[in-house]
């Protein structure tokens, strides 16, 4: 009966040491996605975004640029988690690689309206 009791006592720690490394993970995956947006679209043509119907390339820097520091300021594993906030910025950035990324890339590879 008393190892099962010790056992019971050791779930808190096991719990946040778990939530501390998954929020790790999931911070540095979101990072990792946000980065590459970012430098996906710092090495773009400027004159490219208005010709896929796009925001312009500052006006993508400027939320991608924020996507980082948003989820850098929010995103602390010592505090329980991630927070909403990262995810939204996460979300910009998917916005960006899932949807303008393959319109940039047809319209400067020649087969786009370009």
């Amino acid at each position: 009966m008393d190892k099962l009791f010790s056992m019971a006592l050791a779930v808190p720690i096991f719990f946040d040491d778990v939530q501390y490394y998954v929020s790790l993970v999931t911070m540095v995956l979101f990072l990792a996605v946000e980065g590459w947006a970012v430098v996906h679209c710092l090495v773009q043509r400027a004159d490219a975004f208005p010709v896929v119907g796009s925001l312009s390339k500052g006006g993508w820097l400027a939320i991608l640029a924020g996507a980082v520091l948003v989820t850098l300021v929010c995103g602390n594993p010592n505090l329980g988690g991630v927070s909403m906030f990262a995810f939204i910025a996460v979300g910009a950035a998917l916005i960006y690689l899932l949807d303008v990324r393959p319109a940039l890339r047809d319209a400067t590879d020649g087969s786009g309206s370009w």
